[in-house]
């Protein structure tokens, strides 16, 4: 470890926490449909989508409504980009002459982009014209993002509102986020990429003249429009099949610490917003507060371990830490702080393979994404995951001192308390039941490239990423197959709308609730103790999935009778 290291670390955390609240404002506009700079605009372009399809921004719906519309909507895009990926063969824009995507395949990544996990088992630039890409792909990686922030937007009217039936309109809450928040920041993040190096053409590729003289066709496509939204919507699949380690995708380090700093913006905003919208600002700090004491000890014992190297390298007189499968211009503090930064927040873009990492190294990411993709998390997703357990820290709080639990003026009763298990739930009995099943079925064996712990690690890997919607992978495992396209397909189905509607339940339960203001027998939800109970409740329910996987590798190898055993 160096000081350099340690000042980027701190650098980057630093510069989070002053873009926390200018983020947040703007995002507490659009929570309340308020004007902004851009409505001079962009307001024409908003009414005319109203006015098109009929919809008047001002109807509230109820929540099984909004969660209705919501699954209909992702629903029809998922089969929008299935049937692209499965005609691009004879649709425009195919300068490779690339064939179509095979069924199961076009399944898995219609799923996998629809909830914004980005998981790819394919090579981008081989396997995805620019049509596939750009309408397939990309169109998720607003619209799939808006829609996180809309049900982060629905739940902070829970909290708010007061005795009302309704908590906003899906279709507002999309157009909004997306018009005045996804579209002009990722323009000019686009515009930044492409001064830096990026490339955004349709060209199929350019041709190279090697040091020896051989000629290389090098892909290329509009990178740089994709490179953003990825990033800012923590959506992270990537391109090239390298993803953010290829030049293209993330050519210095300044990119990669603009890069870093974009996969967290939304998440840490929408912490200031939530404050805001309950009217105490310090609520949104406590949960900011929180997710950096997490966030922070994962990057410090990362580093630490990634810096320390491979003790057996060491003994062969090869002293340094562990540069394997990094990138040098990032080097290993930039590595690792990516990793720990694209799985803290579900997004799933990666610069180096974690597949490379020492064990501790290579835990960090894998915890991250065990704890439920909430130490920030994706946007929107991140903030209405960790509220779900705020809601059972205040009620484990509320049965330590003989009341019933309230946080931020609403009354937490029994039918949320059991939602929010119910959302939580899901975590852990997809990751280690899909898990548990590949490691002893002839078709799940068949995936790993290494035997023992290494090998269950990378199939336990697929499966925390798939569920939390992440999208990054532990590399190793051949995922393009009729299984783990499959399985992958139904985790991250089941990791994204099985907890989405829970979340919309308790947002209508709570909206339809008197306000109740703190006493003096009420637990505090803003100080230093509430912000440990916090970590305390989330690394202990992390550790349902966590612990019983340390032990399913033996199981496994015990129960394993065909195709091999991956012990």
């Amino acid at each position: 470890m160096t000081l350099t290291g340690w000042a980027l670390i701190a650098l980057f955390v630093a510069l989070l926490a002053a873009l926390a609240k200018p983020i947040g404002m703007w995002l507490h506009a659009l929570y309340e449909g308020r004007r902004t700079p851009l409505h001079a605009v962009l307001g024409p372009v908003e009414r005319g989508f109203y006015h098109l399809s009929g919809i008047d921004p001002n109807e509230e719906q109820s929540w099984r409504r909004y969660a209705l519309h919501m699954i209909l909507f992702n629903l029809a895009l998922l089969l929008l980009t299935y049937a692209i990926l499965r005609l691009q063969a004879v649709l425009p824009m195919n300068p490779r002459g690339l064939a179509a995507v095979g069924p199961d395949g076009a399944m898995n990544a219609a799923i996998s982009f629809s909830t914004n996990t980005n998981w790819q088992w394919y090579a981008g630039e081989v396997a995805m014209t620019n049509l596939s890409q750009m309408l397939g792909l990309a169109i998720h990686n607003f619209l799939s993002a808006a829609t996180g922030i809309a049900i982060a937007f629905a739940l902070f009217r829970g909290f708010a509102r007061r005795e009302a039936k309704g908590v906003g309109n899906f279709w507002a809450d999309m157009t909004r986020v997306t018009l005045y928040l996804l579209l002009p920041i990722c323009v000019v993040y686009s515009i930044y990429l492409i001064a830096s190096g990026v490339p955004q053409t349709f060209d199929a590729m350019a041709v190279a003249t090697t040091v020896e003289g051989a000629q290389q066709n090098i892909a290329l496509g509009p990178v740089a429009s994709q490179e953003a939204i990825k990033m800012l919507g923590t959506n992270g699949g990537g391109f090239f099949n390298a993803n953010s380690a290829h030049p293209f995708e993330n050519p210095t380090a300044v990119t990669n610490l603009v890069q870093m700093l974009s996969i967290f913006l939304i998440g840490v905003g929408l912490t200031w917003t939530f404050g805001k919208a309950v009217g105490d600002t310090r609520q949104g700090w406590t949960i900011l507060a929180a997710m950096a004491i997490l966030f922070i000890a994962g990057v410090a014992i990362a580093y630490w371990a990634e810096a320390a190297g491979n003790p057996n390298l060491h003994a062969l007189g090869v002293p340094g830490g562990n540069m394997e499968g990094k990138e040098v211009r990032f080097g290993i503090v930039g590595s690792i702080l990516f990793a720990a930064v694209t799985t803290a927040a579900s997004c799933g873009a990666v610069n180096a393979m974690h597949d490379s990492f020492t064990a501790l190294g290579g835990l960090v990411p894998l915890f991250n994404m065990q704890l439920g993709e909430v130490v920030v998390g994706g946007v929107g997703a991140g903030i209405y995951g960790f509220l779900l357990f705020a809601i059972l820290a205040v009620f484990v709080a509320g049965l330590m001192v003989g009341r019933t639990p309230e946080y931020a003026g609403k009354k937490i009763e029994a039918r949320e308390v059991k939602l929010a298990v119910l959302a939580i739930a899901i975590a852990p009995l997809c990751i280690l039941g899909l898990t548990a099943l590949s490691a002893v079925m002839p078709d799940g064996l068949a995936g790993p490239l290494n035997k023992g712990p290494h090998g269950f690690t990378e199939i336990l890997y697929a499966f925390a990423s798939g569920t939390g919607n992440n999208g990054s992978a532990f590399a190793g495992l051949t995922a393009g197959t009729p299984w783990y396209n499959g399985l992958l397909g139904l985790a991250m189905w089941l990791g994204r709308f099985f907890v989405i509607v829970p979340v919309l339940a308790i947002a209508g339960s709570l909206a339809a609730k008197k306000y109740t203001p703190a006493s003096t027998g009420s637990f505090p939800t803003t100080g230093g103790l509430w912000v440990g109970l916090l970590v305390g409740i989330i690394l202990i329910l992390g550790g349902l999935t966590f612990l019983p996987s340390l032990a399913l590798g033996p199981i496994a190898d015990h129960l394993a009778m065909a195709g091999g055993q991956l012990f």
